[in-house]
């Protein structure tokens, strides 16, 4: 038999899709909406599996593809529910394999592929926080502020407070998403949001939501007065600073020399600058935007606050916990967004299937609580 590259495979069962495919689950609509999804797999499994073609696909496979789903969600990239639907995806694409004679067998059916996926149990965001936890948490970052607003605070413990009280309103008030606020180490478009991205006047804030496209995010004011106290106090000395700015200070100096490596400084003008200050100063006085914190240094945060609030479980809290299993709020597609962030979605919709890498090794160092 032929060899059949999975990229080509791909192709012809998204135009099938797109035409209308009485024996599958949708039409013109539903390709639109599997195309990135399979797009990424097909990189992810040459870039990280070298697989290729259709006829060397195993189970251990679609395990090793669940396990990154699985990584992704405890991460806080994915939602449960998000990483079923993409596996769904691709296993509905390898049953239309199977169905045209090209497979004999589903692997992405094999129990021991599936059983490596997230458990996805309906009503288990936010189980075991009540809405009493939660405003007790919020309580203790506001009180926590309040008091940092007196004398016998220096500015850096007064912005850090308010950075806590920012942070903890904005996932218990507002429906933004962990992954949208924050780094998410492993997926190059989720950068971390930055002060060009909230609009005071509109009250919003402008994300790369799970639709891949930028969105509008309604900020109900007991988001808004935190956040402006906070971004006074931070005073960040450009519009592209991150919201929440790492504080590792080994990334700092990675960014801050890379980007001056970038503005023409030679290697031994760069050692000269940075002995002269630390990274953090460095990156004020230069406006070199650090990277944002990213998820998992978010949830190490949380987890402080929360022992610290006496509301700390077994389990080390997540943005979602703090957010409960309320439904999503009205968003809207953003009509307007950042230079970098702008940018960065049309190259991820018009280069369409663009090859990137999808998954990355991450310096653990960077999720510690020094964010």
């Amino acid at each position: 038999m032929t060899d059949v590259a999975v990229a080509d495979a791909v192709d012809a069962y998204l135009q099938r899709k797109a035409r209308g495919d009485p024996d599958g689950p949708g039409a013109g609509t539903y390709a639109a909406n599997a195309e990135s999804v399979l797009r990424r797999w097909v990189e992810w499994l040459a870039e990280e599996r070298g697989i290729r073609s259709v006829f060397d696909l195993a189970p251990d496979h679609m395990r090793a593809y669940a396990e990154e789903l699985r990584d992704r969600t405890e991460s806080g990239a994915y939602a449960p529910s998000t990483a079923g639907t993409y596996y769904a995806v691709v296993r509905a694409f390898l049953s239309w394999c199977v169905r045209g004679g090209i497979l004999e067998a589903n692997p992405a059916a094999d129990e021991t592929a599936t059983a490596a996926l997230p458990v996805t149990i309906e009503g288990d965001a936010g189980e075991g926080w009540s809405a009493e936890r939660r405003r007790t948490l919020e309580r203790h970052v506001r009180e926590r502020a309040i008091e940092a607003s007196s004398d016998g605070f220096d500015r850096e413990e007064r912005c850090g407070r308010l950075r806590e009280y920012a942070l903890v309103a904005l996932l218990v008030y507002s429906d933004v998403r962990g992954s949208e606020l924050f780094r998410v180490p492993r997926d190059d478009r989720r950068t971390g949001a930055v002060w060009e991205d909230v609009d005071f006047y509109t009250g919003t804030i402008r994300v790369l939501g799970r639709s891949q496209r930028l969105e509008e995010v309604p900020l109900p004011a007991p988001v808004r007065t935190p956040l402006r106290r906070y971004r006074v106090a931070l005073d960040p000395p450009a519009n592209d600073w991150p919201l929440f700015p790492t504080r590792h200070a080994p990334s700092i100096a990675r960014r801050v020399r890379d980007v001056l490596a970038e503005r023409g400084h030679e290697e031994g003008e760069i050692e000269s600058i940075m002995d002269e200050s630390t990274a953090t100063e460095l990156a004020r006085e230069r406006a070199i935007a650090p990277p944002a914190i990213t998820t998992e240094g978010a949830r190490s945060v949380l987890r402080r606050l929360c022992e610290d609030a006496g509301v700390a479980g077994e389990e080390s809290p997540t943005p979602r916990d703090l957010r409960g299993d309320r439904p999503v709020g009205y968003r809207r597609e953003a009509s307007g967004s950042s230079p970098a962030l702008r940018a960065t979605v049309l190259e991820q919709t018009i280069a369409v299937p663009q090859r990137r890498p999808v998954f990355e090794v991450v310096d653990a160092r960077e999720d510690e609580e020094s964010n």
